[in-house]
C-alpha cells in the first residue's frame, strides 16, 4: 500500500473573505489617526467604548484613502456619532 497522499484528487478553490481583508497602510496615510486611537485605548484601559470617535475617524481616513471599502457609518456602528453631515456611501 502506498503512503503517498494524493493532493490532486480534490480541488480546493480559495476565495477571499467578504470583509476583514483590506490593504495595509504602507505609506502611513492614516498613521496619525491610528496613533490617536491607540493612545485613547491605552489612556482608557483599553475600554474601546470610550474611544469610538477616534475609531470612527480612523475608519473614515481608511475609507477616504481607499484602504478599505466604503461603508455607511451606520453600518459600522457609528450612526449615533454622525454630526449632521451626510453619510459617505
Amino acid at each position: 500500500m502506498s503512503t503517498a497522499m494524493n493532493f490532486g484528487s480534490k480541488s480546493f478553490q480559495p476565495r477571499p473573505p467578504d470583509k476583514g481583508s483590506f490593504p495595509l497602510d504602507h505609506f502611513g496615510e492614516c498613521k496619525s489617526f491610528k496613533e490617536k486611537f491607540m493612545k485613547c485605548l491605552r489612556d482608557n484601559n483599553f475600554e474601546n467604548a470610550l474611544c469610538r470617535n477616534e475609531s470612527k475617524e480612523y475608519l473614515e481616513c481608511r475609507m477616504e484613502r481607499q484602504l478599505m471599502a466604503q461603508e455607511p457609518l451606520e453600518k459600522l456602528g457609528f450612526g449615533d456619532l454622525i454630526d449632521g453631515k451626510s453619510d459617505k456611501n
